[in-house]
C-alpha cells in the first residue's frame, strides 16, 4: 500500500494546471449510456475514481478506449449487461449513476447499493422515489436496486434534500422520459451544469441547470458527441490552500474562478492576495500573515463541503482562534485526530471543530480515512516541522491526479514509497 513521504518546510512556489472534475467526469461517464452512437470525453483526469467507472462500463460490455491525451471514447452499441455488481460498486459511491441512464433507455437496471468514502451516511432513497415517481418498478433486496420500466414518465419531482447525484441521476433519467419533467430543490453544483451541457450537446432538452428548478423535456433518442469536462473546483481550492498555508506563491492554469467564490472569499479574508482571470487563478502569500477564519458548509454556491478538511489544516497553523462547521456530512471529521498527532489544537462540539492556530506542527506518522481528509493530512505535513509519513493514500489518488508530481514542481518535497 503505499505513502508519501513529505518533509515540510518548504513555501510552494510556481505554476500548475488543474485536470478535469473528477465529480463532473464520473456523471458524464455514466451520460454515455444514453447515447446510441460514440461519444468522445475530453479532459478527463487520470483518477482511481475514473478507472472504476471505466471497468463498470467496460463490464457491461461497453467499448471505451483511453488516449494518451486522457480523452475517452465510449461506445455503447456493443452493451450486453445492466448490471453494476457489488465489487465494483463498493468502492465508489458515483456508480450508482449508472441507474438513471440504464432505466430510461434500456428499461432496467441492476445496481448494487454504493459504497466510496466512510464521511456519513448518503442514501440514496431520493433517486428511488423519484424513478418510482416517474413510474419505475423498484425492488432492494440483497444489497442491489432492481428497476423495470417500459418507459419512464415525465412529471414534477421535489427532492427533499439538495442531492448532487440525486439531481444528476433524476436529470439522466428524464432526457428520455416521455415528456416533461420538473426537478424541484435541485443542486446548483457546477459539476450538475457541467452534465446538463453535456447532454445537450447530445441532443436532450434541459432549462434551469445552475438553479434550483430543472425542466427537462423528454426525446426520443440522444447521439453521442464531443465534450470537454469542466476544471476541478476542488483540486484547485486545495493548491490554493496549500500555497497559503507554505507563505508562497501559486498560479493555477485551467482554473474556473467562478466555480471558488466561496472558497476565494475566505482566503482573502485569511490574508492571501488573489488575481483571477478567465481561466486562470493567482495567490501570493508571500510576506503575509496567515488568519483563523471562520468556516460553515452548505450546498452550492456556499461552502463546500469538499474544502471543510483543507481549512481545518490551514486554521491550525493560522493566527487565532475559529470554527469550521459541517453541515453536509455528519461524520467528516475524521482528519482532526490525524491532525492531532501533528500538533494541531483542535476541539470537537457535536458537528463544529474548535481550531486555535499553533506556531508550528511537527511531522508524525498519520493515516488518511477519506478522500479530502487525505488531502488536509498533506497540506499539514508541508508546513510541519520533519517528516510526516501519510498511509493509505489510495483515498488521495481517488481524487488528486499526480498531486505528488505537482506539489514537487511547486518546490515541495514529496515522496511516493510503494
Amino acid at each position: 500500500m503505499d505513502k508519501l513521504l513529505i518533509v515540510g518546510g518548504h513555501p510552494l512556489h510556481g505554476e500548475i494546471r488543474i485536470s478535469g472534475s473528477k465529480n463532473a467526469a464520473l456523471p458524464i461517464l455514466a451520460s454515455t449510456l444514453l447515447t446510441e452512437t460514440p461519444m468522445l470525453i475530453k479532459n478527463v483526469p487520470h483518477l482511481r475514481d475514473i478507472t472504476t467507472m471505466v471497468g463498470l462500463l467496460g463490464r457491461m460490455g461497453v467499448e471505451v478506449t483511453v488516449d494518451d491525451k486522457l480523452n475517452v471514447l465510449v461506445d455503447t452499441r456493443t452493451i450486453n449487461s445492466y448490471s453494476a455488481p457489488y465489487d465494483l460498486v463498493k468502492t465508489m459511491r458515483a456508480s450508482v449513476l449508472v441507474l438513471g441512464p440504464l432505466l430510461t433507455r434500456f428499461g432496467q437496471a441492476e445496481v448494487s447499493l454504493p459504497g466510496g468514502c466512510a464521511i456519513g451516511s448518503r442514501p440514496v432513497n431520493l433517486h428511488i422515489q423519484g424513478l418510482r415517481q416517474m413510474g419505475a418498478d423498484i425492488s432492494v433486496e440483497n444489497g442491489y436496486i432492481r428497476a423495470r420500466a417500459e418507459r419512464l414518465q415525465g412529471t414534477t419531482l421535489y427532492l427533499d434534500l439538495v442531492t448532487v447525484t440525486g439531481t444528476e441521476n433524476l436529470l439522466m433519467a428524464a432526457v428520455l422520459a416521455e415528456g416533461a419533467t420538473i426537478i424541484e430543490n435541485a443542486a446548483k453544483e457546477p459539476e450538475v451544469t457541467d452534465l446538463a451541457k453535456c447532454l445537450s450537446s447530445m441532443g436532450a432538452k434541459i432549462q434551469g441547470a445552475g438553479t434550483d428548478t430543472i425542466e427537462i423535456q423528454g426525446v426520443e433518442r440522444l447521439l453521442g458527441a464531443e465534450y470537454e469536462v469542466l476544471p476541478d473546483r476542488i483540486e484547485a481550492g486545495t493548491y490554493l490552500v496549500a500555497a497559503a498555508m507554505t507563505g508562497g506563491y501559486i498560479k493555477l492554469k485551467s482554473a474556473d474562478p467562478h466555480s471558488l467564490d466561496a472558497v476565494l472569499a475566505k482566503l482573502r479574508e485569511a490574508g492571501a492576495h488573489i488575481n483571477t482571470g478567465d481561466n486562470w487563478i493567482e495567490l501570493d502569500m508571500r510576506g503575509r500573515s496567515l488568519r483563523a477564519v471562520d468556516i460553515h458548509t452548505s450546498p452550492y454556491p456556499a461552502f463546500p463541503t469538499d474544502m471543510q478538511a483543507q481549512f481545518c489544516a490551514l486554521n491550525a497553523v493560522a493566527e487565532g482562534i475559529s470554527t469550521v462547521t459541517e453541515t453536509v456530512f455528519e461524520n467528516r471529521f475524521m482528519h482532526v485526530q490525524e491532525l492531532h498527532r501533528l500538533g494541531a489544537n483542535i476541539r470537537l462540539e457535536g458537528n463544529t471543530a474548535i481550531c486555535t492556530g499553533v506556531k508550528q506542527l511537527y511531522g508524525a506518522p498519520v493515516m488518511a480515512t477519506d478522500l479530502r481528509a487525505s488531502a488536509s493530512l498533506v497540506l499539514a505535513a508541508l508546513v510541519a516541522k520533519g517528516e510526516t509519513l501519510v498511509d493509505r493514500i489510495y483515498h488521495l489518488d481517488r481524487g488528486y491526479e499526480c498531486m505528488e508530481e505537482k506539489l514537487t514542481q511547486l518546490g515541495g518535497e514529496v515522496r511516493r514509497i510503494p
